[in-house]
Formats: C-alpha cells, sequence, structure tokens
C-alpha cells in the first residue's frame, strides 16, 4: 500500500526527491491551476483553465487570458 505523503498534496508524487519548499510551491501552484474562479463576466464560478494563461467560463463561453496559475494579472487586482 502506498505511504501518505502529509500536508505536501499532489507533489507527493516526488517521494523523497527534491526537499519540502520546491514540492510545497508545486503543490500550491497545481493548487490555484485547477481551481474554479469566478467569471468576470457573468459572475458564476465557472472558470477553469484551458492551457497556460488561457481561461475559460464553461457556463458564458467567455474565453480571456490572465496569468499563467490565475485568470487576474496583477494589475486588475488592485482594482
Amino acid at each position: 500500500m502506498a505511504k501518505s505523503r502529509g500536508k505536501i498534496g499532489s507533489a507527493g508524487r516526488f517521494g523523497e526527491r527534491y526537499g519540502k519548499r520546491i514540492k510545497s510551491l508545486t503543490s500550491a501552484a497545481e493548487r490555484s491551476k485547477n481551481a474554479r474562479y469566478k467569471c468576470p463576466r457573468c459572475a458564476m464560478v465557472y472558470v477553469k483553465r484551458e492551457s497556460s494563461g488561457i481561461w475559460k467560463c464553461r457556463k458564458c463561453g467567455t474565453k480571456f487570458a490572465g496569468q499563467a496559475y490565475r485568470p487576474t494579472t496583477k494589475s486588475t487586482e488592485g482594482h
């Protein structure tokens, strides 16, 4: 049976390699990449990542650009 990897999450697949910091950063990036976000057009939580920097709302079909792992850019976060 597979060993439990604790708080590392999806980066547990790396086993004993690479160190805790790298694995926790990888796990955090994958969590934000795979999460659902609020659509800027219809305000529903249906936005998912299509590819690096490309985001699409699965409800209204809006496709827009953002960061690689988050749909908002730093210039739009403060407004």
